[in-house]
């Protein structure tokens, strides 16, 4: 019987418990063991406050390399680019909407205003990527940090704490979320760039359990790795966490060309630069990226 850590999150366990359903499918029984990160631990800081990066894998990770779980399920917009020594990425899932909501309650709705809300709203978000895009958007709302997981900050917009959030889409649809009450806009990911692997789960093992390795190499998603590898790249050369203003989706289209959309701040508060590439191949992709960004 294998173990997995997890966090302990609505949207984590539902993680956990898909890939739990996966090596199912593949002859595996697993269990699951709720691990709590310092992200978890701390709710009182918004995330650029709490120092170091991987705030939400280093204790699951420590776990791992104690031997006390098997693998981890994370999700893989959360993961250092850099693996700790003794730990490897194994596989990757299959890709949700990568695309970031805009949620806005009801009684804040205005219409005909830049993404219906007026000037001096309140938009909640605790990412220095969405603020510095939401702020290109629309430079008069007035940006909020809130902490929480999924359902509690869609409660945050209901209660009136704020009059909109930013959410992942992945996690409403994985999580089944119904947001019927709420005005609900979904950012093109081309114009509103998401976060590096936004969307894609991650199974991290130790490097030396190769047994292992080889068996979850069957339930690995090859088209995500490609694209994600592009992504990541992007962030581990700007020397990023995941608190980097950064945005990067790319994609392969129907032609067969990668195609790559990136967004950088040098802060939150700071003008976001644009990059829009098209390649036949995704080797250099993200050296290429890095350089129109002028870094």
């Amino acid at each position: 019987m294998l173990t997995i850590g997890t966090r302990g999150s609505k949207l984590a366990l539902w993680q956990a418990h898909y890939v739990q359903d996966q090596l199912k499918a593949i002859g595996l029984e697993a269990q699951l063991e709720i691990i709590k990160t310092k992200g978890d631990r701390i709710q009182h800081l918004s995330f650029d406050k709490i120092e170091g990066k991987g705030f939400f894998t280093k204790e699951i990770e420590d776990a791992l390399l104690e031997k006390r779980i098997d693998l981890a399920v994370h999700s893989l917009k959360d993961m250092p680019t850099t693996q700790p020594d003794g730990l490897t990425l194994a596989a990757l899932s299959y890709r949700e909407d990568p695309a970031d909501l805009l949620i806005i309650r009801p009684e804040a709705v205005k219409e005909g205003a830049t993404l219906s809300l007026a000037d001096g709203a309140t938009v909640g978000t605790s990412s220095a990527r969405r603020k510095a895009q939401m702020l290109q958007l629309h430079p008069n709302v007035k940006l909020v940090d809130i902490r929480g997981n999924v359902p509690t900050r869609l409660d945050k917009a209901r209660n009136g704490t704020v009059d909109a959030i930013l959410l992942a889409a992945a996690g409403i649809s994985r999580l089944e979320i119904d947001t019927g009450d709420l005005k609900v806009i979904r950012l093109h990911p081309r114009e509103f760039v998401p976060a590096p692997g936004q969307g894609v789960m991650a199974i991290q093992t130790r490097l030396n359990d190769t047994d292992l390795r080889k068996q979850l190499s069957r339930i690995h998603n090859r088209e995500t790795g490609v694209a994600t590898n592009v992504e990541r790249k992007v962030l581990q050369l700007l020397d990023g966490g995941c608190q980097t203003p950064l945005g990067v989706h790319c994609f392969q289209d129907k032609t067969g060309s990668y195609r790559a959309f990136a967004a950088l701040a040098e802060s939150w508060d700071a003008p976001v630069k644009t990059v829009h590439l098209s390649s036949s191949t995704h080797a250099g992709l993200a050296e290429e990226v890095v350089s129109k960004l002028g870094l």
